[in-house]
């Protein structure tokens, strides 16, 4: 469920479990995700859930305001409420915050001398950075 501190909204965090279910919503090109598509989707993973699992960590992600589900007949069409986006922001936001004081410098320099990098991705985040400083 979204809910405001101070003037910021917030994303709840998710279990593991619930990222993942959320990870095959977000990457369905539908609108709407059926019940099979995500039993399937856990199977392709390697991560199976049994129904009535699925159906809990559903009826979470629906409480914390993730997804809302429509019954049409005898089966329920979920359509995600929050974006991919959204949500790494968020815990990428709690992630500065809580490791590193709020400082992305701190993070990005952990990145580079903790050598965590591919010279693929320093170049690409270096691009990214001298693009930004670019942007009005």
């Amino acid at each position: 469920m979204l809910y405001m501190e101070g003037d910021e909204s917030m994303v709840q965090q998710l279990s593991d479990a619930e990222l993942e279910i959320m990870k095959i919503v977000w990457g369905n090109p539908e609108e709407v995700t059926l019940f099979p598509y995500i039993m399937d989707g856990l199977a392709a993973r390697g991560r199976p859930c049994q129904k009535n699992t699925l159906i809990v960590l559903l009826s979470r992600l629906m409480n914390k305001g993730f997804l809302s589900a429509r019954k049409i007949g005898r089966r329920n069409e979920y359509t995600k409420l929050v974006s991919e986006t959204e949500y790494q922001t968020t815990q990428t936001k709690n992630f500065l915050d809580k490791i590193y004081e709020g400082s992305a410098k701190g993070l990005v320099s952990n990145l580079i001398m903790g050598d965590l990098l591919t010279d693929e991705e320093y170049e690409e985040l270096k691009k990214l950075l001298e693009k930004g400083k670019e942007t009005p």
